[in-house]
This record gives C-alpha cells, structure tokens and sequence, in this order.
C-alpha cells in the first residue's frame, strides 16, 4: 500500500476559503464593501501579498469585483461565476450540489452529450469502437465506485474526443469535478452496475451506428436522473 504525503493548504488557501465561506453563507453579503487590504492583513495576520493574490484569485471565480480606487464589493456569483465558483459551492456544502445545480448540470450534459455523440457516430472508427469498449467494460469490472467513475469518464471523454470537435473535450473536461460527484452519487444511489448498462447502452448504439437511439438513450437515462426513476438529488 502506498501512502501519500499530508501537505497543509497555504495561508493563500486558508484566505480564499475564508472569504468563500463567508460569502456563500451571506456572511458578507452582495455588493458589500471589504475592508482595505491592509486592513484585512492585519486583522487575518497574514501578509499583504497573501492578501491580494487571493483577492485577485476570488474574483476571478465571480466572488469579489475589484475597483480601482474604489474598492473591493462583494459579486453576485450566480451571475458572474465560472465552473471554479461551482466547485467552490461544492467544497462548502461538503461536496453535494444544490437542487437546481444538479439539475442545470444534468441539462447541460443532455445538449452535450447530444452533440457528441451525432458526431461521434459519423466520424468513430471501428479501432475506436473497441477501445470505447474496453472503458465501458472496465466500469463493470470496477472494484470501487472512484474505479467505475474514472471508466465512465474515460469512456465518455473518448466519445468527444472522437466527435471530431476540439470544443467538446474541453467543455466536457470543464465539467469534470462536478460530473464525478454525480456519477458517485449515482452509484451510491443505484449501484455501479446501472452506471455500467447506461453506459454499455450507450456504447451498443455507437457500435451499430445507430444515431437515433443512441441520442434517444441519451435523453431517455439522463432525463431519468432529473425527474424519474433514479433521481441523484442530494436532498
């Protein structure tokens, strides 16, 4: 067995996560001003320069607006937010998603995966057919559910990398840390064997270059997840 070392997070991180927490409660509320920087260095004990990198870093994820001269406000998240912002909800809610956050995730990946796999049938080669396979056949045979989810996230990353369109991957990609949540949840729900028959679906209509069930299998097993039989709500 191998162990791996224990680091501790930064004093950067310990800020930034401070200052999430604190907005995610309404702690600090919507478009309220912080105090000057020197101000929050002295009064966290940490050093100017921790102090405006993790500014910089919580406003890159929507958090904080910075004005010159002005100040630092408090941002409005849900409009100004990326997929980082996203994980940080996650961390904070001790990695479970909202309602409307698992759902909205849920309809994206029906677009998504729509398009992927239109274009995947039109363009996947027998070779890599058999390679999608080997990813699919490697949920069943998992052995934990981090073991399944990786072969799912395998699987499907193959299906839009061999879509054709360099956009795909990468939004797919973008969606990773919270797709994985969902799919453990999933098999917490339901069992590693029904991530394994959505995906072995899935994988039987690409092989028989069956474009119409494929999209409809789709629609049909994500939507199940979003108002049917195997809803995945952390609530």
């Amino acid at each position: 067995m191998e162990f791996k070392k224990i680091t501790s997070p930064s004093l950067k991180e310990l800020f930034i996560e401070q200052l999430e927490h604190m907005i995610l409660s309404g702690t600090l509320s919507i478009g309220e001003k912080l105090p000057p920087e020197r101000q929050l260095a002295e009064t966290m004990q940490v050093s100017r320069g921790v102090v405006n990198s993790g500014l910089s870093e919580l406003e890159k994820k929507g958090f904080l607006e910075i004005h010159p001269r002005s100040g630092t406000y408090v941002s409005d998240y849900r409009k100004k937010g990326t997929l980082e912002t996203l994980s940080s909800i996650m961390n904070y809610n001790g990695g479970k998603l909202r309602r409307d956050e698992v759902r909205s995730i849920l309809e994206v990946r029906i677009a998504l995966d729509t398009l992927a796999v239109d274009l995947c049938i039109d363009r996947v080669t027998d070779e890599e057919i058999l390679l999608m396979q080997e990813h699919v056949e490697s949920i069943r045979n998992a052995e934990s559910i981090s073991d399944a989810v990786e072969g799912a996230y395998a699987f499907q990353n193959d299906m839009a990398m061999f879509s054709g369109n360099t956009l795909i991957p990468l939004i797919f990609h973008s969606f990773k840390v919270p797709v994985f949540a969902l799919w453990e949840r999933f098999c917490v729900l339901y069992g590693i064997q029904s991530l394994y028959q959505n995906n072995y679906e899935l994988w039987i209509s690409i092989k028989n270059r069956d474009k119409d069930r494929a999209i409809s299998w789709v629609n049909t097993s994500i939507s199940d997840s979003i108002s049917g039989s195997k809803e995945i709500y952390f609530d």
